[in-house]
């Protein structure tokens, strides 16, 4: 009853919102990876998109004016990874603050092991657990394929792994029949094969960031499963397959 009452409330919302179809085709003209999404599947696109947008307060900063174009930008970028999902997966949060370019954090950060890190050097993205997501507007500007590079899903994967215990550290809730000890096989593989490519400098199919700690390796892959979803498939089909099962998408076959 809660969840019908929920959803009147939105739909109303919604008409009042009154973004035209023509509106959000031409926000989002720019990024290849729509394209991937025709006929129902784009409209449901469109729909999360603007839900998206009704649940979260896209706030700029540093004299940056959020357009409802680059609004809506954010925002499908943001609900790709969770057309299949649902937006409840990014419950428990509700900003989403835009830099003009690359920032430096006033805060420490605490990882996994509980060391104190003192973020001095300029970032493009980062997520808070129960908090804000921030982003540079330069660098959600630079999403390629070529590079497998969004800082907007990037920082939605970490959102996604927060739901799990342990905050950002690669363990997603995983759905009913997938098995953790093969999703943990299918991206140890992965890290040690980058992770030897690194060290003989060869150029791996992610960015050797994605070492930094499991929570950023699976950011990163997610990235390359959305933007350059060939090249992870093709060094690492147990990883694509367990990003496939969790995303509920396979961006080799369009939808």
């Amino acid at each position: 009853m809660l969840a019908r009452l929920r959803r009147w409330r939105e739909d109303r919302r919604l008409r009042r919102l009154g973004v035209p179809a023509a509106e959000w085709e031409a926000a989002v003209a720019g990024w290849p990876v729509v394209a991937r999404y025709q006929g129902e599947a784009r409209e449901r696109l469109r729909d999360t998109t603007l839900r998206f947008l009704l649940r979260k307060d896209v706030t700029g900063v540093q004299g940056v004016e959020v357009t409802r174009e680059m609004a809506l930008r954010i925002a499908t970028m943001a609900a790709v990874p969770v057309l299949e999902l649902g937006l409840d997966w990014y419950r428990g949060w509700v900003s989403v603050l835009v830099y003009p370019r690359a920032f430096v954090p006033a805060h420490d950060r605490e990882d996994e092991y509980g060391v104190v890190h003192t973020e001095r050097a300029p970032l493009s993205g980062e997520s808070w657990e129960q908090g804000p997501v921030v982003l540079s507007w330069e660098d959600v500007l630079e999403a390629n394929a070529g590079d497998a590079y969004n800082v907007v899903i990037h920082e939605m994967a970490h959102k996604l792994d927060m739901c799990g215990a342990g905050g950002a550290n690669g363990a997603p809730p995983l759905h009913p029949g997938m098995e953790p000890a093969r999703w943990t096989q299918a991206f140890t593989a992965a890290w040690e094969d980058l992770d030897a490519s690194a060290n003989t400098g060869q150029c791996g199919p992610l960015d050797p960031y994605a070492l930094q700690d499991p929570g950023e390796f699976f950011a990163v892959a997610s990235e390359c499963f959305f933007e350059a979803p060939a090249r992870l498939a093709a060094a690492w089909p147990d990883l694509y397959g367990q990003l496939r099962a969790f995303y509920c998408q396979d961006p080799l076959q369009p939808a």
